[in-house]
């Protein structure tokens, strides 16, 4: 039985400390704020309760996994999950409007080709056969392996395999998630609902390679899920789970460094000075949170990822009937929120996510209703200038909205860095495919022997779901040592 230390109390961290702790380590967690979760925390007010950071749940398989391997007891024994139904209602910048059902394909294409016009659904549905594809093409390796030592072939593969285009006396293929939606969407409004996927990482689909086409399969094949009482909720169970089998929480103990001996990690070093030994240390925070060597041959992920602005809303009058629980707005001027969001021009309206849950835990009696305004803004950015602008859009899809608002809260992008340590408040992205590996994250394992990453900023990169995968990645791999290939 060895001493492990982890740092951080995100999810990925807390996943990998939980399986630990039942391999029969004596695991401690050390985190720098005064509780769990990372970014997935609540804020409470007048009886309003609000997620103020991932408010759905794409593959819940992943922690249903989890809390059968680490005490053979169902996931819905401990939270309540509820499949949202519809997945999305999307309000396009012409006024038109579509709600897509949960995990149906015919379902959505029906409902495509009623708003857009025939053979608009049946475009839609092609392509997510296509997304399959490359779904099952990087599943494995992407998930549920470490990252490959030679992982220059999925950087350089395009595992996407899509349509020939004739263009200027040529025959291309598309490589990125804007030209799937030019030449093989060929509408606006379901190029708009596919960059809506890439936007909602903070991806810009002008660059993401066209394996990105995997993040609509994902949700459209393991469906949307809620958790009841919000995902925080999620984070407590978790954290309830590595709690009963013994895992040690140590609040407000902020590590600064990995101390390092012979040749491998051998403890934290923490911002007072104190120290803690530990015989394996799993870093659960960004890098530039630690001082700790990188492995020399890993990828580069880019810089200058977006982060994530929202705007709390308690609202007088209670929620309709028959809401969507999720409605994607998307943006008036689709270009001047790709120049404000990636490039260097001024802050744009962009697409706004409107979540609405139907959730009696979440008000103070039927008579109010929690709302919830998600937007992407640049890392770094102060933000609250675009809050004001997220309602307007919000009310495209809720009309009367700024008349029922009691208060707001927003959240900008210090905020999450202060509740997750990430320089500007910076979100990581899912992992994925080719894109010369930008979009790879560094592997689980590090430059220092010992010295193990696990949550976003690790393989197979941000996400829920993906922050659990790398919590079991990196408990193979402390467990059954470098010969670890992932679960079979």
């Amino acid at each position: 039985m060895g001493r492990i230390a982890v740092i951080g109390a995100g999810m990925g961290a807390m996943a990998a400390a939980a399986r630990l702790a039942v391999a029969g380590h004596r695991v401690t967690v050390y985190e720098r704020t005064e509780t769990y979760g990372g970014a997935v925390r609540r804020f409470e007010r007048d009886g309003f309760a609000f997620d103020t950071g991932p408010g759905l749940l794409p593959l819940p398989a992943v922690y249903r996994d989890l809390f059968v391997k680490t005490g053979k007891e169902p996931l819905e024994d401990v939270v309540e999950l509820v499949q949202v139904d519809p997945s999305a209602r999307h309000v396009f910048a012409d006024g038109t409007e579509v709600a897509l059902p949960n995990a149906s394909r015919a379902g959505v294409v029906t409902a495509l080709d009623e708003a857009l016009g025939a053979g608009a659904g049946q475009r839609w549905g092609d392509f997510l056969v296509r997304a399959r594809e490359a779904w099952d093409r990087t599943r494995r390796p992407l998930l549920e392996e470490p990252l490959w030592p030679n992982w220059q072939v999925l950087a350089e593969r395009e595992p996407y395999p899509s349509v020939p285009h004739k263009k200027l006396l040529r025959t291309r293929r598309a490589g990125t998630l804007a030209e799937i939606g030019a030449w093989e969407l060929r509408d606006p409004r379901l190029a708009a609902l596919l960059d809506s996927h890439a936007l909602a990482y903070g991806l810009d689909p002008r660059v993401t390679p066209a394996s990105a086409a995997v993040l609509p399969y994902l949700e459209h094949a393991f469906g949307t899920w809620y958790v009841r009482g919000g995902l925080r909720e999620l984070a407590r169970a978790v954290h309830e789970r590595c709690v009963r089998r013994r895992v040690e929480f140590v609040f407000g103990a902020e590590a600064t460094a990995v101390l390092e001996k012979d040749g491998r990690a051998a403890g934290v070093e923490f911002a007072d000075g104190s120290t803690a030994e530990a015989d394996v240390v799993v870093a659960g925070v960004a890098p530039e949170a630690l001082r700790r060597p990188p492995a020399a041959a890993d990828p580069v992920p880019r810089t200058g990822l977006p982060s994530r602005l929202t705007v709390l809303l308690a609202l007088r009058g209670g929620r309709p009937e028959g809401t969507a629980h999720r409605t994607v707005v998307h943006a008036a001027d689709a270009g001047a929120e790709l120049v404000g969001l990636f490039g260097s021009g001024p802050a744009a309206p962009g697409t706004v996510t409107v979540l609405r849950p139907d959730d009696p835990a979440l008000v103070p009696d039927a008579g109010h209703e929690a709302v919830a305004l998600v937007s992407a803004v640049p890392a770094g950015s102060d933000g609250r200038d675009l809050a004001e602008q997220a309602v307007t859009a919000a009310e495209r899809a809720v009309p009367g909205l700024r008349e029922r608002i009691l208060w707001q809260e927003v959240r900008t992008p210090a905020d999450v860095a202060a509740e997750t340590g990430a320089p500007g408040g910076a979100v990581p992205a899912p992992a994925l495919a080719a894109g010369a590996g930008a979009l790879l994250r560094p592997g689980n394992t590090t430059g220092l022997s010992g010295l193990f990453s696990a949550g976003g900023w690790a393989h197979p990169g941000g996400g829920l779901p993906h922050a659990g995968m790398s919590g079991a990645l990196v408990a193979g791999l402390v467990v059954e040592g470098p010969e670890f290939r992932g679960s079979q």
